[in-house]
């Protein structure tokens, strides 16, 4: 098991990253969550495979369960208020905890109900997804979908603990784990040059999920969001460049109507600022292509077929990093250090929508 601490200015908790979930009751009970009465909240998909392992895990605790239909149509208040009866019905009280068993989409609900019920109760984190290994789990944004807006009701909200059992992949489908690659090869552009090293010199292992290859990805991962996230617990600086390649993804997700997984939006979305990286003159025509070819190693789409350019750029405005009426998309200063350009020419922005719609 490797363990990683997460500091921020209004919180300290441990990532665990391990192959199985025999350490999941010591880890609660170290968190000083013994005692507590306990709710699983977990998705139609995950449920028949995990719940039934994890009850029978934390026999000690009082427990109850909640499952919702998976999938990004149940990311709304409508399914927040569903959770908020069953917290009611089962008597939640403030020192009541939830546990998110699942992926990205139940953890970013369940921390938003964690963070409204009664003000504020504990919650943990089981991500069961690639996605939510390398990404979403760690760092505390919560939050649903309003109106086909991404993420636009939510709050950052950060959990006792996380605990990762990276052997859950296995289970997954191969789109699924994809995704998940997305933002792992995101964060290896971002900010960790030899972990994009690591990808492309270890690539058909971590592609096969090998134990070591995975939890070296998982782990690299974590320790990066730890770092960005201590500094920046509430994406007022630093913590933007996490949204590499999702202000074009974003627009390209909700305009499919959410049909999309958002991690192959995620790889459209760094096919276009890579491009509009290297017409900035930031990188090279060379790194365009490379980052490309990775993507498609991993069974990543870098092209959005049969979206209008024009409908894309109109929808990047809702993105929360605009300010002003003014987009703020995260690029690379080089490979390996991310900034945010505020100035980015509207020319060459919608050059770049053009590469991916091409």
């Amino acid at each position: 098991m490797r363990e990683l601490a997460i500091h921020t200015p209004t919180s300290e908790y441990p990532i665990y990253i391990t192959n199985s979930f025999d350490g999941l009751a010591d880890a609660l009970k170290k968190a000083g969550l013994a005692g507590r009465k306990l709710c699983i909240i977990t998705e139609s998909n995950v449920a028949p495979i995990y719940l039934e392992t994890i009850k029978g895990l934390l026999g000690e605790w009082e427990l109850s369960s909640f499952i919702f239909k998976a999938g990004e149509e149940s990311k709304n208040l409508d399914t927040i208020s569903d959770f908020y009866k069953h917290f009611i019905d089962e008597k939640l009280d403030r020192k009541s905890v939830l546990i998110a068993l699942g992926g990205g989409v139940t953890g970013d609900m369940t921390g938003f109900a964690a963070a409204t019920y009664m003000r504020g109760i504990p919650f943990v984190q089981i991500p069961t997804t690639l996605l939510a290994q390398v990404d979403s789990s760690v760092g505390g944004k919560t939050g649903v979908d309003f109106l086909g807006h991404k993420n636009m009701v939510g709050a950052f909200y950060q959990p006792k603990l996380v605990y990762i059992n990276h052997k859950t992949l296995a289970t997954l489908p191969p789109e699924q784990v994809a995704a998940g690659m997305a933002e792992a090869i995101k964060t290896a552009y971002i900010i960790d040059k030899d972990l994009l090293g690591y990808f492309n010199e270890h690539k058909a292992a971590i592609k096969a999920l090998s134990d070591e290859e995975t939890e070296h990805v998982i782990y690299s991962c974590c320790k990066a969001k730890a770092y960005v996230v201590s500094k920046d617990e509430k994406e007022s600086g630093l913590r933007e460049i996490l949204n590499f390649g999702h202000t074009f993804g974003h627009a390209v997700e909700k305009l499919s109507g959410f049909k999309l997984l958002h991690g192959e939006c995620v790889a459209i979305g760094m096919a276009a600022a890579m491009h509009l990286n290297m017409s900035l003159g930031k990188t090279t025509d060379l790194d365009l292509e490379a980052a490309e070819k990775l993507f498609e190693y991993f069974d990543l789409p870098i092209r959005a077929d049969g979206f209008e350019s024009e409908k894309i750029y109109e929808q990047m405005f809702y993105d929360k990093k605009t300010k002003d009426g003014k987009l703020n998309i995260v690029l690379l200063e080089e490979i390996g250090r991310a900034y945010t350009e505020k100035n980015a020419p509207a020319d060459k922005v919608k050059a770049a929508i053009e590469h991916i719609t091409k």
